[in-house]
């Protein structure tokens, strides 16, 4: 009788589950059939078309995106989402478009380096000449100090005004038991750490007092080969015009080519591969090297206003509508090259045309659920994210609405054009109790989410989520999957590696009449079941012990 009534009990507790699983579809399902293949082409092929000018912030693309999202916010019935009565945030912004000279004096010999093929540089300070002579030349392997692993690799090595080189990403520090394999107690294994981006590494050349920082690029770790940042960095780009000029940034940053690295070294009688194994090691110290060197970076300097664009559904909970939940994707792109031979435009249909699609369907969805959902739900279109997360930063250094009462940032940047998967990749670490959501959301509609296929290219801090992330606020961030339905299992990596080695950044990334848009739906109504069960969830979504950024959350929400 016992096995009995537990089989009884643990039938209705399936029953149950079932029965709420199918009412949560059938509440859901008039919202999700609004997210369709040929909505999300629309928009993209309106925001990837040659008049938007590939979405220049403080350009005529920027006046055309922010008028197309904002009608389509207001077409949906979303109310506007700052609290001025307006659409828009102003986010304060500079152009800045660099003239960089770069060489080194090794002995009586001068070498100078050709721009943009062999270096890129560019300066953060709003002024409109820098200028850098006879500055020591210093190796500083992977530039990190990081007490937490007991690394330094300044060691209290005076590096005021010098110029530091420096490897870009995490030091490869091989498992002691097993050399094949990487620590994953020392920044986290194969995963990439914020230690290894390069946004880092000119940060804390900033606070040693460093006159420049030269990045080596190395197509591995960086997740991009020279050719995104040749794309990204020879162009006007931007930074937020804040009122001391960023003079506290480093005075020149730039990123060398390997193979201008691997020279230089040779010249200074160093050798490369030799240097970087030192490099991985905590008892490294920083290598001067016999080199001098001199840059002068002539600066094309604008002031200007750029916007970000945010519509607001109202919760329907008086007691709950000043809490928020934000969906965001970014606007802009690279703009115009006019000297490009034959196609100029960076058209960005992948990145981020489509992000900001999904994000004007997703409102549009929202807006079919009768109730509302209990908490306020935020849909913003930031500007400048290619050029360092600056619209999301600016918003988060200045929140329309608090951040202790913002449950999460839900980020999309770019999406699956390929065709459905049985799985979606969970970009964002299972750093947060949101990952169990995508996770449980995922089963419900019979797919999988799987962990970062390539945690080492560091996308958890590659978009606007990171500005939310380093403030405290529990953020995700998702990519397609691989198992493509139909498809030979090595089909998906490929086309993700053409995407990234042809198109990512470059001219090409326009709509293709070939595309499959029925999985960017399966991902993007995933996303909606997400932000609906934080909108109307008791309790808000939790960092998971570990979290590199709980502690902050933890205060915040102690005030």
């Amino acid at each position: 009788m016992k096995t009995v009534r537990r089989f009884i009990a643990i039938l209705c507790a399936c029953t149950t589950s079932l029965l709420a699983v199918d009412e949560l579809a059938l509440r859901l399902q008039p919202a999700l059939e609004t997210i369709t293949p040929d909505g999300l082409l629309a928009h993209i092929k309106v925001l990837a078309s040659d008049e938007f000018e590939g979405r220049a912030p403080g350009a005529k693309g920027e006046e055309l995106s922010v008028k197309y999202i904002t009608d389509q916010f207001k077409r949906i019935g979303l109310k506007p989402g700052n609290p001025d009565g307006t659409y828009t945030q102003d986010v304060s912004l500079a152009g800045i478009k660099s003239e960089p000279k770069m060489s080194f004096a090794i002995g009586d010999k001068i070498t100078e380096l050709k721009y943009p093929d062999d270096f890129v540089a560019s300066s953060a300070r709003l002024q409109p000449e820098v200028k850098i002579n006879n500055s020591d030349l210093v190796f500083v392997g992977y530039g990190i100090v990081a007490p937490e692993y007991e690394w330094d690799d300044y060691k209290g090595f005076d590096v005021r005004g010098k110029t530091l080189l420096m490897l870009i990403g995490d030091p490869p520090i091989p498992d002691p038991k097993d050399p094949s394999k990487l620590d994953e107690k020392m920044f986290k294994g194969k995963a990439m750490t914020y230690y290894g981006r390069w946004t880092y590494k000119y940060e804390i050349a900033a606070k040693k007092g460093a006159a420049a920082a030269v990045i080596i690029h190395e197509t591995g770790p960086a997740g991009y080969p020279y050719s995104v940042v040749k794309t990204s960095w020879a162009k006007e780009n931007y930074e937020i015009d804040s009122p001391n000029r960023n003079m506290d940034a480093v005075e020149a940053r730039s990123w060398i080519t390997l193979d201008a690295a691997k020279k230089l070294l040779a010249d200074c009688g160093q050798e490369f591969d030799a240097l970087k194994k030192s490099a991985i090691t905590k008892e490294f110290r920083p290598v001067a090297l016999n080199a001098n060197a001199y840059m002068e970076i002539k600066q094309h300097l604008r002031s200007f206003r750029s916007r970000n664009v945010i519509g607001k559904l109202e919760g329907s909970d008086p007691k709950l509508r000043d809490d928020y939940v934000i969906y965001t994707a970014h606007w802009d792109h690279l703009g115009r090259d006019p000297n490009l031979q034959g196609d100029q435009i960076f058209n960005g249909a992948i990145d981020n045309a489509s992000g900001v699609a999904s994000l004007i369907q997703l409102a549009a969805a929202f807006t079919k659920l009768n109730p509302p959902p209990k908490r306020s739900v935020l849909f913003m279109a930031t500007t400048a994210e290619e050029a360092g997360l600056l619209g999301a930063k600016f918003y988060a250094e200045h929140p329309l609405y608090p951040l202790e009462k913002t449950l999460a940032d839900i980020n999309i940047d770019t999406v699956n054009p390929w065709g459905k998967t049985r799985d979606i990749e969970d970009l964002s670490d299972n750093n947060s109790t949101l990952d169990d959501l995508l996770a449980a959301a995922a089963k419900r509609n019979g797919r999988v989410m799987t962990p970062n296929s390539q945690p080492e290219k560091g996308s958890i801090y590659r978009g606007d989520h990171f500005e939310f992330f380093k403030r405290g606020v529990p953020s995700f961030y998702t990519g397609s999957g691989k198992d493509f339905i139909g498809k030979p299992p090595d089909f998906g990596q490929k086309k993700k590696d053409d995407f990234t080695a042809h198109h990512y950044h470059q001219v090409s990334d326009e709509v293709d009449p070939n595309w499959d848009l029925s999985g960017a739906v399966q991902d993007v109504q995933l996303l909606f079941e997400v932000g609906y069960q934080v909108a109307n969830g008791d309790k808000f979504p939790e960092w998971k012990p570990g979290g590199e950024f709980k502690a902050k959350r933890d205060e915040m929400l102690k005030k």
